[in-house]
C-alpha cells in the first residue's frame, strides 16, 4: 500500500529492510561445504570467475554457495548481485539477510577484518576497503559509494607516493545508518548509529549518532527527527 503527496511524491513501504528472514535451503548448505572441501580457498576464488556474470538460477546459487563456502562466517538469506567481486574474503563475517549489489567490490586484507551486520543493503558498484571495516545491521549503503580505510603516508618525500607505506585505519558505520549514492568515507570515520550522509558527500571525521550531513566535505546539517517534511504547495 502506498500513501498519496502532493505534486506525484508517493511514500511506499521498503523491500530489503522489511524482508522476513528466511532460512537457506538445506541443499545450498551442502553445497557451500562441498565446495569448500574440495576445492579450498583459491579454488573457489578461481571458480567464482565462472559465475560471477550471468542472472540465472546456477549463477545465483553458486555466487551465493561459493561467498558462504569461502567467507570466514556467512548468515542465511544472502544476495549476491552480477559482476560483484571480492579479495580475501577469507576474512569477511557476514550477516544474515545481506544483500550486495551488482559490481560491488569488497576489498579485504590478508590480516585484516572485515564485518557485515544483519540486513545490510550495499548498492551497486560500491567500493569497500576493508581492512579493517565493521558495518552494522540495518544499514543502506548507497549505489557507487565508497569507503577508503587507508592511504600511503608520501614518506619519505624522495620516492613516489604510491611506494611508501599503506596506514589503515579503522572504519565503523554504526546500526541503521544510510550512505546516500556515491558518498566516501574516508580513513578512520566512525559512522554513528542513524546518521544520515548525503549523496555525493566527501566524510572526513567521524559522525554523530542521528545526525545529517552533506556536502564536500561533508558538514552538519540537522538532526534527525520523526516529523515527516511539509507537503509541497501545489
Amino acid at each position: 500500500m502506498s500513501t498519496e503527496r502532493s505534486a506525484g511524491i508517493r511514500i511506499v513501504q521498503a523491500v530489503h529492510g522489511r524482508r522476513e528472514a528466511v532460512a537457506d535451503p538445506s541443499y545450498q548448505a551442502a553445497l557451500a561445504e562441498e565446495l569448500k572441501q574440495f576445492y579450498g580457498t583459491a579454488g573457489l576464488v578461481e571458480l567464482y570467475g565462472r559465475f560471477m556474470a550471468g542472472d540465472g538460477f546456477v549463477d545465483l546459487l553458486m555466487r551465493k554457495a561459493i561467498w558462504q563456502s569461502v567467507a570466514k562466517r556467512c548468515g542465511f538469506g544472502l544476495q549476491v548481485g552480477s559482476g560483484a567481486s571480492f579479495r580475501h574474503p577469507e576474512t569477511f563475517e557476514i550477516g544474515n539477510s545481506v544483500f550486495i549489489g551488482a559490481q560491488a567490490y569488497i576489498q579485504g586484507r590478508h590480516d585484516g577484518r572485515c564485518v557485515i551486520g544483519d540486513n545490510v543493503w550495499i548498492g551497486p558498484q560500491t567500493f569497500l576497503d576493508a581492512r579493517d571495516l565493521v558495518i552494522e545491521e540495518f544499514v543502506g549503503w548507497g549505489p557507487g559509494a565508497k569507503i577508503l580505510g587507508s592511504s600511503h603516508t608520501g614518506i619519505p618525500v624522495d620516492v613516489p607516493i604510491i611506494r611508501t607505506d599503506l596506514e589503515i585505519k579503522p572504519v565503523r558505520i554504526g546500526a541503521w545508518a544510510d550512505i546516500g549514492t556515491n558518498a566516501t568515507i574516508l580513513p578512520g570515520v566512525t559512522i554513528g548509529k542513524g546518521a544520515l550522509v548525503g549523496a555525493g558527500a566527501v566524510v572526513v571525521s567521524d559522525v554523530e549518532p542521528f545526525a545529517v550531513v552533506a556536502g564536500v566535505p561533508a558538514k552538519f546539517l540537522h538532526w534527525r527527527t520523526d516529523c515527516s517534511p511539509a507537503p509541497a504547495k501545489p
